[in-house]
C-alpha cells in the first residue's frame, strides 16, 4: 500500500558543545523562569532515564550496540549541518536585503548631490543675497521683510536638506560595514557546512563498514523472537517511565499548542484527521503477525527513502530525543492528555527534549537506524502507554 501525506504540510563532547553554540533553543526564549526551571527539570529527568535504561542494557551487548556511537553522531551531524543551513539561509537573506537597501540609497544621494550641485551653481552666479544686503539694500521695508521671510525659509530647508544628505552619507556607510559583516558570517557558515558534511561523510561511512562487519548477526537477531520481545519491552518501559515524568514535571498543557492553521483542538478530537508523517509504502500494519513469529507489530512500518522529512502529526512537546536500542534514533512527541507518538529508526533528529512542536514541523530525516535493514519509518501512536492502530487516526485523502 502507498501512503501520502498532504503536501499542506511544505516544508563525544566537543562535537555537541559546538553544536549547542550553533544552534539557539527553540524552546526557553520568551518564556518565565517558573517554565524554564520545569524545563530544565524534565530534561534532567529524562536524561537519567536515559542513562538508567543504558546502563541496564551494558550486561546485554548486542550486534546492534555497534551501531549506537555511529548512529548517534550521523544524527547530531545531521541536525547541525540543517541549523547551519538556516544560519546560511538567514544570512543570505540579510546580505542581499543590506545590498538591495544600500543600492536604493546611492541613487537617492547621488539624486541629492545633483541638487545640491545645482544650488551652489545658482548661488555662485547670481551672488548670494544675505540678510545684510537685503537689510541695507534701501528698497520697501514690506518687500525686504518679505523676502527675509523667503530668505530664512529658503536657507533652513537648504540646511535640512544637507542634513538628510549627511545622514544617508552615513548610513550608507553603515550599510556598508554591515554587509561586509554579512558577507563574512556567510563565508564563515559555508566553510563551516563543508566541514560538517565531510564529518556526515565520514561518520556514515564509518556506520557503513559496520554495517558491514556485523551484517549476519544483525539478520538472525532480527528474526529471534527473544530479541523483539526484549526490544518492545524496552520501549514500554521507556513509555511507562516518559509519562511518570510528564507528570510530574507539570509542564503547561501541550494541547493547546495551536496548529499552524490556528487550531487548538486537543489531540483526541484529531482522530480521523491526523496525517501520517511521510509518504511511503505501508510495510506492516499494527497487529499484524511478523513473519518470523513472536509479538505483533505494535504500529506502522512505513518503507521509503532515506533522508524524507519526517513531520509531527499533531503539535507537542519534544520528550524523548536519542537512540534506543532496537529503535534507533528515536523521538517521541507528549501531545497532552496522555497521548504520545513514537518515530523511530530514522537517520536523524532533529529536535531536542523539551522543543515545541506543531503539526507539520519536520521532527527527523528517515533512515535505517538500530539495525533496521531497510529504510523507512517505524510509527506508533499511544494512549497512556498503550499503542492502538493509527490508522484508525489518519486520514488518507
Amino acid at each position: 500500500m502507498i501512503l501520502r501525506r498532504r503536501s499542506s504540510f511544505g516544508c563525544s563532547a566537543g562535537r555537541g558543545l559546538a553544536f549547542f553554540l550553533l544552534v539557539a533553543p527553540t524552546v526557553g526564549l520568551g518564556q518565565g523562569p517558573k517554565e524554564a526551571q520545569q524545563l530544565d527539570a524534565l530534561r534532567a529527568r529524562i536524561e537519567q532515564l536515559r542513562q538508567e535504561i543504558s546502563a541496564s542494557e551494558e550486561s546485554r551487548a548486542e550486534a546492534r550496540d555497534q551501531l549506537r556511537e555511529s548512529e548517534r553522531a550521523i544524527s547530531d551531524a545531521n541536525r547541525a549541518l540543517r541549523a547551519l543551513g538556516g544560519r546560511r539561509s538567514a544570512a543570505s537573506a540579510r546580505l542581499k536585503a543590506l545590498v538591495r537597501e544600500g543600492q536604493a540609497l546611492e541613487a537617492e544621494i547621488a539624486s541629492r548631490q545633483q541638487i545640491l550641485g545645482r544650488w551652489l551653481s545658482l548661488l555662485y552666479l547670481n551672488g548670494e543675497r544675505g540678510y545684510l544686503r537685503l537689510l541695507l539694500s534701501g528698497g520697501n521695508p514690506s518687500s525686504v521683510a518679505r523676502e527675509l521671510h523667503y530668505y530664512g525659509y529658503v536657507t533652513r530647508a537648504q540646511a535640512e536638506f544637507i542634513q538628510e544628505l549627511r545622514a544617508k552619507l552615513a548610513r550608507q556607510r553603515e550599510l556598508e560595514s554591515l554587509a561586509r559583516e554579512s558577507s563574512s558570517e556567510l563565508t564563515a557558515v559555508e566553510s563551516a557546512q563543508r566541514r560538517e558534511r565531510g564529518t556526515l561523510l565520514r561518520l556514515q561511512s564509518e556506520r557503513r563498514r559496520v554495517v558491514t562487519r556485523v551484517s549476519a548477526q544483525l539478520r538472525e537477531q532480527r528474526r529471534q523472537v527473544k530479541y523483539l520481545e526484549r526490544d518492545e519491552s524496552r520501549l514500554s518501559r521507556l513509555v511507562e517511565e516518559l509519562s511518570k515524568v510528564i507528570a510530574a514535571a507539570a509542564l503547561p498543557r501541550t494541547e493547546r499548542i495551536p496548529e499552524a492553521g490556528g487550531s487548538e483542538s486537543p489531540f483526541a478530537g484529531m482522530k480521523g484527521k491526523l496525517r501520517l508523517p511521510i509518504r511511503g509504502e505501508l510495510a506492516n500494519r499494527f497487529g499484524a503477525q511478523r513473519s518470523s513469529g513472536g509479538p505483533t507489530w505494535k504500529g506502522l512500518f512505513i518503507r521509503s527513502v532515506a533522508g524524507q522529512e519526517v513531520r509531527a502529526v499533531a503539535s507537542g512537546r519534544v520528550v524523548f530525543s536519542d537512540w534506543l536500542r532496537g529503535f534507533g534514533n528515536l523521538l517521541i512527541i507528549d501531545h497532552g492528555q496522555d497521548y504520545l507518538t513514537i518515530y523511530g529508526n530514522n537517520e536523524a533528529v532533529l529536535k531536542q527534549v523539551g522543543d515545541l512542536v506543531r503539526g507539520g514541523d519536520p521532527v527527523a530525516t528517515v533512515g535505517a537506524s538500530g539495525g533496521n535493514t531497510e529504510s523507512g519509518l517505524y510509527f506508533e501512536i499511544r494512549h497512556q502507554g498503550k499503542p492502538f492502530d493509527p490508522m484508525r487516526w489518519v486520514s488518507l485523502n
